[in-house]
């Protein structure tokens, strides 16, 4: 599998190239804490609110008192932890662009709860940029979402780094030092390695280059 080395002017330059017209939809993704997010809002940054606009898969986690009845909540960021069916549905109405206005759902880390109707996509912002972890895998709802993207770039990161990424994320948002290491290299890890298992199928597994 070819990793190509690209800097931040030059994804932005792709990314440019790919909104240029009607509406397109580019998906980023890759294993928890490569960078995706940020990717994602730096490239809309340097695009413009005109031209791009960032809607996360994330904003389809499932709630909390879901997850508890589903006896999941100890595995909260696993693919089946999220709306497949619901993303597929939404960015298949954003790919269509008919509608004046389309309002997405964005997680909020700090309730570590999704907020419904949070993200408006106006119809004539070009390129929407979506992001997360799960954008090529092969079951439920998942292929019907790939189908949807005009092109998925998966961003790799080596693991120490991630893992750190993570780790401090996690202590961030409320974790104890221990239990941020452990669901890192735990729940994370799992997910990360069920992501890494389909990169070959993005469109290019891409490193940022500083």
């Amino acid at each position: 599998m070819q990793i190509l080395d690209h800097s931040l002017a030059e994804l932005t330059a792709e990314a440019r190239a790919l909104g240029a017209g009607s509406r397109r939809i580019l998906g980023i993704t890759g294993p928890p804490g490569a960078g995706k997010s940020t990717l994602a809002a730096t490239l809309a940054a340097a695009l413009g609110p005109d031209l791009a606009v960032v809607v996360p898969m994330d904003g389809f986690h499932l709630a909390n008192r879901v997850l508890e009845e589903m006896g999941a909540r100890d595995r909260k960021g696993a693919p089946d932890t999220f709306d497949d069916g619901g993303y597929a549905a939404l960015l298949g109405r954003l790919r269509a662009a008919d509608e004046q206005v389309v309002y997405a759902p964005e997680f909020r880390r700090e309730l570590e709860e999704p907020v419904g109707s949070a993200l408006p996509v106006r119809r004539e912002v070009p390129l929407v940029i979506t992001e997360g972890n799960y954008l090529l895998l092969p079951d439920g709802a998942w292929p019907q979402a790939r189908d949807r993207l005009d092109a998925v770039w998966y961003l790799t990161l080596e693991d120490t780094e991630r893992t750190d990424r993570l780790a401090a994320r996690h202590e961030l948002f409320g974790k104890a030092p221990d239990a941020a290491r452990a669901w890192a290299l735990g729940s994370d890890q799992a997910n990360a390695d069920l992501v890494a298992a389909h990169a070959a199928k993005a469109d290019a597994v891409i490193r940022l280059r500083a």
